[in-house]
């Protein structure tokens, strides 16, 4: 029987799979097409302190092999998320990374604790790509606000940390070495790139935001290279995302060096798609005659 397990951060994961935030729900609907079981983890879509309304629409586009979406994380709040969603997310059984966001440094810090204090998650994520108050800039975006952000939170909890960060950067190795040396345990490699498409007939842009983020097939070499270049540099487990479509992608990230891979866009697409990655790396490791994934992990790099 070949091994599936990874340990990101500490925390085992039966195999390495598992769906990048905000793109997939527990639905009964989708419950019965899929069974969460069968996840190396469960993560949520990002939860912010207080509700949010999201972007104005049109919020979602179509483009040549992928999405622009510019949904603005639209959410209940941490409070709420805890009362209606959390106990059904652990009860899946695969273990729980909690994606946060914040407005401020204080503000991640809080809902850092809250989830802590919760008993039921195994990891943090997170999610940076946001902007901060101060400047507008995401979080991500300097070395010095990306280790403030880091460097309080994990101060703050005794759960591990992963860093999500945005490719939207000169040097998405400085960044992740800025990450490591703040105290993230992981990293998640990467966010949406950020796009516009046009309205040629009405002459301006087709989303109610102007840009969004781009994911998809057609962001994935571009993720693998990020991936790829930061396993070089960052000795901390990176869970790869960016356009994973099969389990062909998926194993490519953990040749390029993934702990794990987060599958994103394609759920909307094909909601087996998890299901068959998780198969089709185990197929996979069987006619390489490998043991274990963890013997693929980076081999890219060694052959």
């Amino acid at each position: 029987m070949i091994d599936l397990t990874v340990k990101i951060a500490g925390v085992t994961l039966g195999n390495p799979v598992m769906p990048a935030s905000g793109c997939f729900e527990i639905l009964p609907e989708q419950e019965r097409v899929l069974d969460p079981a069968i996840l190396g983890a469960i993560v949520n879509k990002t939860i912010f302190l207080k509700a949010r309304a999201g972007n104005p629409p049109p919020r979602i586009r179509e483009t040549p092999g992928g999405m622009l979406n510019s949904i603005g994380i639209p959410g209940e709040g941490v409070e709420a998320f805890i009362e209606h969603k959390l106990g059904a997310l652990s009860a899946l059984g695969p273990p729980l990374i909690i994606s946060i966001a914040g407005n401020s440094v204080e503000e991640f810090c809080r809902i850092a604790r809250i989830i802590e204090d919760t008993g039921k998650a195994e990891l943090l994520e997170l999610n940076l790509s946001c902007p901060n108050l101060n400047d507008g800039l995401h979080w991500a975006a300097r070395k010095e606000t990306l280790f403030e952000v880091v460097s309080a939170v994990t101060e703050a909890v005794s759960l591990p940390v992963a860093a999500k960060l945005s490719p939207a950067v000169t040097d998405i190795v400085e960044m992740a070495a800025t990450a490591r040396k703040a105290g993230a345990a992981a990293l998640s490699l990467v966010n949406t790139f950020k796009g516009l498409v046009i309205d040629i007939e009405k002459k301006r842009p087709l989303l109610g935001n102007i840009t969004g983020g781009l994911s998809g097939p057609a962001i994935r070499p571009l993720a693998l290279y990020c991936v790829y270049e930061v396993y070089r540099s960052v000795d901390i487990p990176i869970i790869g995302m960016g356009g994973i479509a099969s389990w062909r992608d998926a194993v490519e990230f953990m040749l390029a060096g993934a702990t794990a891979v987060a599958v994103g866009m394609y759920n909307f697409v094909n909601p087996l798609v998890m299901a068959e990655v998780v198969e089709g790396i185990d197929r996979y490791l069987a006619a390489n005659s490998f043991s274990s994934v963890k013997e693929i992990i980076g081999l890219a790099h060694r052959i």
